[in-house]
């Protein structure tokens, strides 16, 4: 089977896209979680140590031994991570290793029985600087140098990068699930409408998975019957047109070349004339069957539009239609309103749908039955059309396949006197034209088969 190219621009996969666009997602809220991280680092070591020199100036200036030193003024020296001890007297003398970085602001708050928690220099370096007032007046101060905290804050962040790293790659994993996850159905029904456009029949879609992609495979399956039921119609269709062609140009090449090799008698040459005349019309009729049919389905078939009385359309046709009807030995019968029964609709289009109505009831209505043509007001303004004959009827399967393109003209080619059979098709198409509506019974009143349009006050725009 031939397969048709691919047009139109390349575009990335599905699941390309989902994988980049997951990716940048996972990297966009790295980015904002390693700053926030990053900007938090430094305040949260310091705030650390700030947090654990307050304990430890809390336990000193709750020691006794330490109490008797701030009044006596000894020397409690240096702890670890190079923290730094000094009291301060009530009297306000301060002394030990870390009393050049208080302050005199910072004396007199703690002398007042305020706790410090403040930054001061010692020995020309940023020291942290906390201090506690004593349980017996003074105050205990301790240092710790900022280096510490800066050594603390490079080690968090350091430990926040490895993770960080993790997690951009973990979500660019997960977005390559997903997409293969979310993409593989999409790209099965892609392969399956690849195949139904190349021709194959008969593709099974899956329906399971998620509702979406479950309704595509439904969708798919639904095209895939309604290509294969449309296929069939069209090749039994050309199937049949084919034999309605073949046999009047039989008929007309046989009495051609009849005439052609003189085989044809002078005295019959009218006839055969009558016979070749007779065929040409039948194509000729075939032929203009099918163009209108051509011109239904078109996107820019015209209507004009312009209120009708259909009482008075429905009357020209009885007019028309009663010798021919008279000639068959059909009663033609009209029934109508005493009132105009007036719409909005084309009526030259009207006309046409009743007269091909008309001309397939008179083929099958017998000599001495009836055929009615009615019309009356229906509900909002609209009207009904009817169209009886006291012909054989139709089965409830001949009601199903009616309207359908040649399909009792198959049935019934060798049983009753059949026309084109494309008058249904067209009278069905026309009216879904017109905003209307057509269905037919298998018997009427008459007996016969009776076929109802029902026009609108007025056909949607």
């Amino acid at each position: 089977m031939t397969r048709h190219p691919r047009t139109g621009p390349r575009r990335g996969s599905l699941a390309r896209k989902i994988v980049v666009l997951t990716t940048v997602v996972a990297a966009l809220a790295v980015a904002l979680t390693g700053l926030i991280a990053w900007q938090t680092a430094a305040h949260g070591a310091e705030q650390r140590e700030r947090d654990q020199l307050t304990r430890q100036a809390t336990v000193l200036s709750r020691l006794p031994a330490v109490s008797e030193a701030l009044f006596t003024g000894a020397q409690v020296l240096a702890g670890p991570n190079g923290v730094q001890l000094a009291v301060i007297a009530p009297d306000g003398t301060v002394s030990g290793t870390a009393g050049p970085a208080v302050d005199r602001r910072s004396t007199s708050a703690l002398l007042a029985g305020e706790p410090v928690s403040t930054t001061g220099i010692l020995g020309g370096q940023e020291v942290l600087l906390v201090g506690q007032p004593g349980v017996r007046g003074g105050a205990v101060v301790l240092t710790e140098p900022y280096a510490v905290v800066t050594e603390n804050t490079s080690q968090i962040r350091r430990n926040v990068i490895v993770p960080l790293v993790v997690g951009m790659l973990g979500a660019a994993l997960a977005g390559a699930l997903l997409a293969r996850r979310i993409a593989r159905p999409l790209v099965t029904a892609a392969q399956i409408a690849h195949r139904l456009a190349d021709g194959e029949r008969g593709v099974p879609a899956p329906v399971d998975g998620p509702r979406e992609t479950a309704d595509i495979g439904r969708a798919l399956n639904v095209l895939d019957g309604a290509l294969a039921r449309s296929e069939n119609r069209q090749r039994e269709f050309l199937l049949s047109v084919s034999h309605d062609l073949r046999t009047p140009l039989t008929a007309l090449q046989g009495y051609a070349e009849a005439l052609a090799d003189g085989l044809i008698e002078p005295e019959r040459v009218p006839e055969v004339g009558g016979i070749l005349a007779d065929e040409t019309r039948r194509l000729d009729r075939f032929l203009g069957d099918l163009l209108d049919l051509a011109r239904l389905e078109a996107d820019d078939f015209r209507l004009d539009v312009a209120p009708a009385d259909l009482r008075a359309l429905v009357s020209d046709a009885a007019a028309f239609w009663t010798g021919l009807c008279a000639r068959h030995g059909v009663d033609l019968r009209l029934e109508r309103p005493d009132r105009p029964v007036v719409v909005a609709t084309d009526a030259f289009r009207v006309r046409q749908l009743i007269d091909g109505l008309v001309q397939n009831a008179l083929r099958v209505t017998p000599e001495g039955a009836p055929l009615v043509l009615a019309v009356r007001p229906a509900g909002a303004g609209g009207a009904e059309l009817q169209v009886r004959d006291g012909g054989p009827g139709l089965t409830e399967d001949d009601v199903r396949i009616a309207f359908d393109h040649g399909a009792l003209h198959e049935r019934y080619r060798d049983t009753r006197p059949v026309g084109s059979g494309l008058g249904l098709a067209i009278a069905h198409r026309l009216t879904g034209r017109l905003g209307a509506g057509i269905r037919v019974e298998g018997h009427g009143p008459e007996g016969g088969a009776c076929f109802t349009v029902t026009l609108p006050s007025a056909p949607a725009a």
